[in-house]
C-alpha cells in the first residue's frame, strides 16, 4: 500500500513540484501515472523511493512512515521496490545473465539462489535464449525486457516502471505492457509512468493525471488520458 497525505514538494531553486496531494494505492493494484512533462511524474516517483524527501505531508509504504525512516534504512526499503526506467541502465560489459544476477548480488543472495532464480526470471521475460549475449546484442524491445527481469528478480512487493516504453517501437510497447500486467495477476503492485495514452487506452486500467503538481483526475477508465 502507498498513501500519500497532504504532501507538496518545494525543490530549493523554488519550484513546487508537487502540491497537497492525497493518494492511495492498494496492494495489488496497477495504477497509471500520467501527465505533461513538468507535471510532477517524476518527484511522485523520486518521493516513493526516497530519492527526494517531501517538504510537507506524510508518505507511507507498506506499513512504513517514510518520515520516521533514517537514512541507513532506505536500502532496506527499496529492496522492496523494482524499476524498470525508459533508458533501461544496463551494465554493458556484463550479459543478460549477469546484469539480472547482478541485482540478486548487491541484496547478499546466495550464489544456490541465483542459479535458481535467474534462469525462471528469463523464461517469465521470454530471453531464457538471450542469456549469454551482452546489451549491445539486443533489440530495444529485448533490452528492456532484462531490464524488467532486473527489477523482478528480488520478487519486490512493488514494481515502478518510469515511461518503459519510451525507446521502444510502438509495437512492443504493447508487449511490455502486457508483461507488467502478468506481472500484476502474480500480486505485484505496479505504478506506471508513461505518455502514451494509447498504452492507457487499450489496458483500462486506474488512471491518475498529474498537472501542476496536483492530482486533477483519478479514474478507473481511460477517459481520463484522453
Amino acid at each position: 500500500m502507498i498513501e500519500f497525505q497532504d504532501v507538496s514538494k518545494i525543490y530549493p531553486n523554488g519550484t513546487q513540484a508537487l502540491n497537497r496531494v492525497n493518494l492511495r494505492v492498494e496492494d495489488g493494484e496497477f495504477v497509471f501515472i500520467v501527465g505533461a512533462s513538468g507535471a510532477g511524474k517524476s518527484t511522485f516517483l523520486k518521493l516513493i523511493t526516497c530519492e527526494e524527501r517531501p517538504t510537507e505531508g506524510e508518505i507511507i509504504v507498506g506499513e512504513q512512515k517514510l518520515s520516521e525512516l533514517r537514512r541507513g534504512e532506505v536500502p532496506y526499503l527499496r529492496r522492496m521496490m523494482g524499476m524498470v526506467f525508459q533508458d533501461f541502465r544496463l551494465i554493458n560489459k556484463m550479459t543478460v545473465y549477469e546484469n539480472v544476477a547482478f541485482a540478486m548480488h548487491v541484496v547478499g543472495a546466495s550464489s544456490r539462489e541465483i542459479r535458481r532464480r535467474v534462469p525462471y526470471i528469463l523464461g517469465l521475460v521470454n530471453l531464457q535464449d538471450k542469456a549469454r549475449c551482452h546489451p549491445r546484442e539486443l533489440s530495444g524491445g529485448e533490452q528492456q525486457r532484462v531490464g524488467l527481469a532486473r527489477a523482478l528478480v528480488n520478487n519486490p512487493k512493488l514494481l515502478i516502471a518510469d515511461e518503459p516504453t519510451g525507446n521502444v517501437d510502438p509495437a512492443l510497447s504493447f508487449e511490455i505492457v502486457d508483461l507488467l500486467s502478468e506481472i500484476n495477476k502474480r500480486g505485484t503492485t505496479v505504478l506506471m509512468v508513461t505518455h502514451e495514452h494509447s498504452l492507457v487506452k487499450k489496458f483500462r486500467r486506474r488512471v491518475v493525471e498529474i498537472r501542476s503538481g496536483s492530482v486533477v483526475a483519478d479514474s478507473c477508465t481511460w477517459e481520463v488520458a484522453r
